[in-house]
């Protein structure tokens, strides 16, 4: 490299190394996250096989865009090509289990039920410090049936062959809520990056508030990421514990799917690995979260006038399977963010 400073050219060479390394471990992750599904494809919840699928997206622009320039870096493209063959195959049935099992939510869920829904990320962009609320509310601020309902009026889903695209002024009004926690406020970025996805140009029109006069659904969506930033940075502060590692994943995977990069910290990296059953491939097998949401669903089984999560569902191993979706999802999103990231001699040193 003429031109370079010797301890420049080591530097990178370093950097790159190690993000070899790093993908080798997500791939290796990744395989035994496939090992789960094509076992459990059966009995993986919606939640779940739309992680799978965010994977599987993630991984059709991975193969595509591999700098395959040395052999190790075409070894792993390899690797990937033959992991997405596998998600293919097991993915395919497990849409077909979701509709037998659950037609409902099939129907109401069906256009994020393909890989071609999901978009991932041409360009990166980072959270701002200064957007984080001064306080949260303790309680969320919905329920997941509003949720559903906003999520379908958007899909155009509400009803057989129903309008796409419609956003009441209930769904805006909690939507665009500021000061919400945990789930609620996933979920509000989750509605702005589904309505985009989903090609629906004007979420926002008819929200006369002056305060809110320029704002765009970008907006929203740095405003929520720099709080599931700062609620991250706190779970990390706190301890990684078994009630806040869901969350703090799905974090990840939304806010970098929205193409916030600086969620892809590479020690966040290790928390999430650190979660994977080394044998099943799954990931929150925790036994004391297990007896937990084992005891909840006993409970909503018991009152059947309480609607069961679609968020949560307890596997045959302990399993769950909504933060195995979230997980490899995760994942998946790290592993594109590595590969644009390879080139680093494109980029100026610092």
């Amino acid at each position: 490299m003429p031109g370079f400073p010797l301890f420049a050219v080591l530097a990178l060479a370093a950097v790159s190394a190690s993000q070899e390394e790093l993908i080798d471990d997500i791939l290796s992750s990744l395989s035994k996250g496939a090992s789960f599904l094509e076992e459990e494809h059966q009995n993986i919840n919606l939640d779940g096989v739309v992680g799978f699928l965010i994977l599987q997206a993630e991984l059709k622009k991975a193969v595509l865009t591999w700098p395959h320039t040395d052999p190790v870096s075409w070894a792993q493209r390899t690797s990937a090509v033959a992991l997405l063959k596998r998600l293919d195959q097991s993915l395919a049935k497990a849409v077909t289990a979701l509709q037998h099992n659950d037609p409902k939510y099939y129907r109401e869920f069906e256009p994020l039920l393909t890989w071609r829904f999901w978009l991932v990320p041409q360009e990166w962009s980072s959270t701002d410090p200064s957007l984080a609320y001064s306080s949260t509310r303790t309680m969320e601020c919905y329920d997941e049936q509003l949720s559903d309902k906003c999520m379908t009026l958007l899909l155009g889903t509400w009803k057989n062959n129903g309008t796409p695209c419609i956003v009441t002024k209930s769904c805006r009004d909690t939507m665009t809520r500021f000061g919400c926690p945990h789930y609620s406020l996933s979920h509000q970025l989750l509605y702005f990056m589904i309505g985009m996805m989903k090609g629906c140009s004007s979420m926002l029109k008819g929200d006369m508030r002056a305060s809110r006069v320029n704002m765009t659904e970008r907006h929203y969506q740095k405003i929520f990421c720099s709080n599931m930033m700062k609620s991250n940075l706190e779970t990390i502060k706190d301890g990684f514990s078994g009630q806040t590692q869901d969350i703090f994943i799905e974090n990840i995977l939304l806010c970098g799917l929205a193409g916030f990069s600086d969620f892809y910290k590479a020690d966040w990296l290790q928390h999430i690995f650190k979660l994977q059953d080394q044998e099943v491939g799954c990931f929150g097998r925790d036994e004391r979260v297990i007896s937990q949401i084992i005891g909840d669903e006993l409970l909503e089984q018991l009152q059947p006038q309480r609607r069961v999560k679609r968020r949560e569902k307890t596997l045959r191993d302990g399993c769950s399977s909504h933060m195995t979706g979230v997980a490899v999802s995760a994942l998946g999103g790290y592993l594109n963010y590595y590969l644009t990231e390879q080139d680093i001699t494109k980029r100026p040193l610092s």
